[in-house]
């Protein structure tokens, strides 16, 4: 695959739950704090904040409202880690060729 100015891919893909986290540093707010003040559990927030769960939409809208992060920014993110991921997954590659050489019989 080629690199134009209009197809460029991050080389490691940015998940959302790393800004959230990185938001909750630089405001002093340790993660256990907030799970608590906001009655969520801390092992699903560090796996998110992690990269390890994904962040849904409603998720996002609770960010918004407890953070001000924009709910649309982290769930583009999402989908733009989750094409970024799939697109580096082998086995996937392989099926979409695949679907390609199909294709263009047709």
């Amino acid at each position: 695959m080629s690199i134009t100015a209009n197809n460029l891919q991050s080389f490691r893909p940015y998940h959302p739950g790393e800004l959230v986290k990185e938001e909750l540093e630089c405001r002093g707010i340790k993660q256990k704090d907030f799970a608590k003040k906001f009655g969520l559990s801390y092992s699903a927030l560090n796996e998110t904040l992690n990269a390890k769960r994904p962040i849904t939409t409603e998720f996002a809208l609770f960010l918004e409202a407890a953070l001000g992060i924009n709910a649309d920014l982290l769930v583009r993110m999402q989908t733009d880690y989750n094409i970024q991921v799939a697109r580096k997954n082998n086995s996937l590659l392989e099926k979409l060729n695949n679907i390609k050489k199909i294709a263009a019989v047709f």
